[in-house]
């Protein structure tokens, strides 16, 4: 038996063909006749000297041999993809894909692309607005902004260029404002929940908002949101009071559409992560993206000012 590589596309056709177990969908997805790929996988067949699939009625099977190729053939495959995406990023090409939750595209990058595509009009900027955690080496992408615990994440072999800090605070239309002077009035109020750091454990809540105060809120009802965009847009449309992040409320409370009027805010364990793969930081692109991101972070200190900040895993008063 010759120890001699069969052709590449042959171990491609194999790859498409163990993975569907079907020649015909094989040949689809490679975007041949499915007489092409048959003749492909039988010179595989022939340059090993063993039948790799069982022909049976309509429907085929691995042998031994082919179970054996299969899952180090998708493999190598699979590496062979990442290595020719990681070789096209660093030329440069003027494109820079940005994955982010769906809330911080809506609220946090899209307010502010006009802004980066008037500094910057040689890159065009591609959002991948997901909660999927998306891969470096198989999702084209070149930076990720990732929410999540203070702890335990695992970002090896990836860049940490910057860090959010989040925290949240009582916010609601200008015009209800007046109605709620102090902190015991808002037990007043129509309450909004935004569940969407729920998963984290100590996350923030209207419970310990109050709590900082030394009241006693007892059951709390109002409208609950998944989302937490769906959940500032409800406070901007004057529909209640919410506990918002900073994050996504930076843009209203600048445009004054949001007003955040008490001193307390909370911080919850866990922050906004910008990453990129190692030495990927110093690429022309890459570096313009992550200054205009670090300038504009920057800038939600000014919702700081006069405010006192409190861990939520802090013990209350």
């Amino acid at each position: 038996m010759s120890e001699r590589l069969p052709p590449l596309t042959a171990l491609r056709a194999f790859e498409a063909a163990a993975r569907h177990l079907s020649f015909q969908a094989a040949a689809a997805e490679l975007n041949v006749t499915p007489a092409a790929l048959s003749f492909q996988i039988k010179s595989l067949e022939e340059h090993l000297g063993a039948p790799l699939f069982r022909r049976l009625n309509r429907r085929v099977e691995l042998t031994e041999a082919g179970q054996a190729l299969t899952g180090p053939t998708t493999e190598g495959f699979q590496m062979l993809t990442s290595a020719w995406r990681a070789a096209k990023r660093t030329l440069d090409s003027g494109i820079l894909t940005v994955t982010a939750g769906p809330a911080f595209t809506a609220k946090w990058l899209a307010p502010r692309l006009f802004d980066f595509a008037q500094r910057h009009p040689e890159i065009e900027l591609r959002f991948a607005a997901t909660l999927r955690m998306l891969d470096f080496s198989t999702d084209d992408i070149d930076i990720a902004i990732r929410f999540g615990p203070e702890e335990g994440n695992r970002d090896d072999g990836l860049h940490q260029a910057l860090t959010i800090a989040e925290w949240v605070t009582p916010m609601m239309h200008p015009d209800l404002a007046p109605n709620y002077p102090t902190p015991e009035s808002l037990l007043d109020a129509t309450i909004i929940f935004d569940d969407s750091i729920a998963f984290l454990r100590n996350s923030v809540s209207w419970a310990d908002w109050f709590a900082r105060h030394d009241i006693e809120a007892g059951e709390l009802h109002g409208p609950r949101f998944s989302q937490a965009d769906h959940a500032i847009d409800a406070a901007q449309s004057g529909a209640g009071v919410v506990l918002g992040r900073v994050s996504l409320a930076e843009a209203a409370l600048r445009r004054g559409t949001l007003v955040a009027p008490f001193e307390i805010a909370l911080v919850p364990r866990a922050r906004f992560r910008v990453l990129c793969p190692q030495g990927a930081e110093t690429r022309p692109n890459t570096k313009a993206f992550l200054d205009w991101l670090a300038a504009e972070t920057a800038r939600m200190d000014d919702h700081r000012k006069g405010r006192s900040f409190i861990r939520v895993d802090a013990p209350a008063p």
